[in-house]
């Protein structure tokens, strides 16, 4: 007992996984980068008189940066190596949750205010750039979603990653750029998508997306085989649950979380929306205020202003002044 002690990790609890944790240097650089980027583009943006709305930061560093964080360097990654579940909810948080919480800090617009002015023209061009455009193409971007999630489980890449440390890190990567590759377009005001591409549209891309999100967690579910079975059959802990079971709590915590996720994009979206259709009735409204501008009403004797029926020629006016002149 005293041997197993000492190679197995403790049977994981709630207190347990709240409290075990553990540095990673590439993700903590990671962190450290897109933070102090972001932050500099908040100073930029703010000494020029400008001003930046503190929910966008809170999105980017708390949920966007948080989430990379708790993947990492949490009791998931502390035990990731000894059950699959954790390990899923690291590849899904990375998938879906950050890039959500990054892409609500719109970076992008953030990158345009802050930089000079030929930076912000680099940043467009490279937005408008074909790779750029091909890359995050909804449906491409979408396919590639799906096509990362399930090369993770249903090729060798996430067993051989368990084995192989700068491949782990190089799969977080992949997980995050992928999912960014969706939700930074669709979420960004800057115009980084085609122009039929519009609030209706994108709201109708969400939905669909998110049950293409949901795809992965129902493979993992109902797989035949055991995904990195060699791996978890070899390290699995005296405590731990029969291995197949552990990777159908995985599959399931993927599926919920997806759709959890999935749902407030939707939102955000729908927001959008709302406000782009207000501020574009608005200008309309500005628009035609200056076109049909009525003429300065008629002033009788001391500056009072005449009654309608009085300056106003037609049918109506005269029946109401004939009316007047008999009473």
């Amino acid at each position: 007992m005293s041997e197993l002690s000492a190679v197995y990790l403790p049977e994981p609890t709630v207190g347990r996984l709240l409290g075990s944790w553990q540095p990673d240097v590439p993700a903590l650089l990671l962190v450290a980068v897109l933070g102090g980027l972001y932050g500099w583009g908040v100073v930029r943006v703010r000494r020029r008189g400008g001003s930046w709305p503190p929910a966008r930061l809170a999105a980017f560093v708390l949920l966007g940066l948080g989430t990379i964080v708790v993947a990492t360097m949490s009791g998931l990654a502390v035990y990731d190596h000894e059950l699959f579940w954790p390990a899923a909810v690291q590849n899904v948080a990375l998938d879906l949750l950050a890039p959500l919480g990054l892409a609500l800090g719109d970076p992008l617009r953030l990158a345009v205010e802050g930089l000079p002015e030929g930076g912000a023209g680099r940043v467009r061009r490279v937005l408008t750039g074909r790779l750029v455009r091909v890359l995050t193409f909804p449906l491409v971007s979408t396919v590639l979603v799906l096509a990362t999630e399930l090369a993770v489980y249903v090729t060798p890449y996430f067993a051989t990653a368990l084995r192989v440390g700068w491949l782990h890190e190089l799969m977080y990567l992949h997980l995050l750029a992928a999912g960014c590759l969706f939700v930074l377009p669709v979420l960004t005001r800057e115009q980084a998508l085609p122009a039929w591409c519009t609030h209706p549209v994108r709201a109708a891309l969400v939905f669909l997306d998110g049950i293409v999100d949901a795809l992965p967690g129902l493979v993992v579910m109902t797989h035949g085989t055991l995904i990195a079975g060699a791996w978890y059959l070899h390290h699995a802990p005296p405590w731990s649950p029969d291995v197949h079971h552990d990777q159908q709590v995985g599959g399931g915590a993927m599926l919920g979380i997806s759709e959890l996720v999935a749902l407030p994009f939707l939102l955000v979206v729908l927001a959008q929306w709302v406000r782009a259709e207000r501020a574009q009735t608005a200008v309309l409204d500005r628009r035609l205020d200056g076109e049909l501008a009525p003429a300065a009403p008629a002033q009788g004797p001391a500056g009072l202003v005449r009654p309608w029926w009085e300056t106003e020629e037609g049918e109506v006016a005269e029946r109401v002044r004939r009316q007047g002149r008999g009473d």
